[in-house]
């Protein structure tokens, strides 16, 4: 992308900004493998160890009784111990239902050969809340993943790959090879989307501390940084929407009419959309921009991209569920063929209600619309109060309206339009969705944004930077939400750290 200021031989800055990206890149890469490293579920490690030393005991009871002398004995535990350390394992690093619904996917594609999940599900280790049920091709009742295919075909496709060149499994290898699966789909797509910051902040930002501020933010200052350690579909969509920016800024703020930008603009939206639907709000957004600089571009590559991308989003869904309808349309309250979160199973001798029929805590919902909207912009999940660096993106975007040029009036215009519908289409969901995106770190449904609000708040943190006033007032507000995004210090999925600091009825 070419310089907004100056270029490369008049701009002696340019050469440390970089280098201060790469820094910045490098620490946000390093912090991210470091929590995956350490991911782990709840601390159940002692009443692990007390099972496995309880059977072990009861082996060596049961082998003395049978009369075998004491070296036998100790050979027989030594051979049967990994297996019961194996039976009686309860750590595993999948953190929570959502994660694991979609692994659980992954192994059955990968495994099986099926997108049904029966097979695998267990009480201790692989289970799941997040999970649909209703009749397979066989006619027989199934579970499966309640989550849209697309957002984990992928990654059983790389799974099966590991898993054929080096013969380890998830059910084997869960922490060895679930965290290389992350180390490819969250942490290498992290790095990019800060790359991307980084040269949209070079482009369009006018100062070298705003600039690196901005790229600061990208890397440590925003809350899809717990999210690098589970499966999601945040991160994904974030940066995909990083690179419709980037491609829509390369075709109408640079004037490079190239069909490759136009492609590039159509998948990286749809699948923005396919990853978020409110998102689709950016993809007929920039549809329609685009078209209106060049009907004939759009048509020839735009259009055809996002063609692609719908194809693979209902062709998964199809291929999974025999339905064009992704599960959570399927929520009939007159057909019970038709309401696939209501169902009952049978598993290891006991029969257990969907979760969804008498939903626990906070996925009750909250009754008051006025307080969830007071709490999901400036309460304990507020977008504002938790991440406080988006105040200066709605200051920012009122400066482009009204000092950018004309990409920067129309992006910005956009930018604002869809937060407000966004925000607006989830404060407005009804009692049952009104649940702050359940049991998680932050208003994990707006997380998406994130790219797009950094870009946003460049005219405003380079205002900033000429004031020593303005610069610390700047750094406070990112250190506020550094702490935010790293209270999670491994588990995205509990609550923020405001939420014990203030009203929650």
């Amino acid at each position: 992308m070419s310089d907004h200021a100056e270029p490369a031989a008049t701009d002696p800055g340019r050469a440390l900004r970089r280098g201060v990206y790469a820094i910045l890149i490098a620490l946000a890469v390093g912090d991210a493998t470091g929590r995956l490293l350490a991911v782990d579920s709840v601390n159940r490690a002692d009443a692990e160890r007390r099972a496995v030393s309880v059977r072990i005991d009861s082996l060596r009871r049961k082998l003395v009784a049978q009369g075998l002398d004491e070296a036998a004995v100790e050979e027989r535990i030594a051979a049967e111990t990994p297996v019961i350390e194996r039976e009686e394992q309860l750590m595993r690093p999948f953190l929570s239902s959502n994660d694991r619904s979609r692994w659980l996917a992954i192994r059955s594609l990968a495994e099986l050969g099926t997108f049904e999940i029966d097979e695998l599900l267990d009480r201790h280790r692989w289970n799941t809340i997040d999970m649909v049920q209703h009749r397979g091709r066989d006619g027989q009742l199934h579970q499966y993943s309640s989550k849209p295919p697309l957002s984990y075909v992928p990654t059983a496709g790389l799974y099966w790959l590991v898993k054929s060149i080096t013969g380890m499994t998830l059910a084997e290898e869960p922490y060895t090879v679930g965290r290389l699966l992350l180390m490819i789909v969250n942490v290498l797509p992290l790095a990019f989307l800060i790359a991307i910051v980084a040269a949209l902040a070079e482009r369009f930002g006018t100062t070298d501390w705003g600039r690196v501020f901005v790229v600061a933010a990208a890397a440590l200052g925003t809350m899809l940084k717990p999210f690098v350690v589970v499966l999601n579909n945040h991160l994904p969509a974030a940066v995909a929407a990083a690179v419709t920016l980037y491609a829509v800024a390369r075709i109408v703020a640079d004037r490079d009419e190239r069909l490759r930008w136009y492609a590039l603009a159509g998948l990286a939206a749809a699948f923005t959309a396919s990853n978020e639907l409110p998102a689709l709000s950016l993809l007929a957004l920039v549809g329609a921009g685009l078209a209106w600089v060049n009907l004939r571009a759009t048509m020839l590559a735009f259009l055809p991209a996002t063609v692609v991308v719908a194809a693979a989003f209902f062709g998964t869904n199809y291929a999974a569920h025999a339905s064009w309808r992704p599960p959570y349309a399927h929520r009939s309250q007159t057909d019970p063929e038709d309401n696939w979160y209501s169902y009952s199973y049978e598993l290891e001798g006991r029969t257990i209600d969907s979760y969804w029929l008498d939903p626990q805590g906070i996925d009750r919902g909250e009754r008051s619309r006025a307080t969830y909207a007071l709490h999901v912009l400036i309460g304990h999940h507020g977008v504002f109060s938790l991440t406080p660096i988006w105040l200066l993106s709605a200051a920012g975007l009122v400066l482009w309206l009204r000092r950018g040029d004309r990409f920067a009036q129309v992006a910005a215009a956009g930018i604002l339009l869809m937060s407000i519908v966004c925000l607006a289409f989830y404060i407005g969901r009804p009692l049952a969705d009104r649940n702050y995106g359940g049991m998680t770190s932050g208003f994990r449904w707006m997380f998406w944004f994130a790219p797009l609000w950094l870009w946003g708040m460049l005219p405003a943190v380079d205002g900033l930077s000429r004031r020593p006033l303005g610069r610390a007032a700047a750094l406070v507000l990112l250190a506020f939400s550094a702490l935010a995004a790293s209270y999670p210090t491994w588990n995205p999925w509990i609550q923020p750290w405001l939420f014990s600091w203030m009203p929650t009825g």
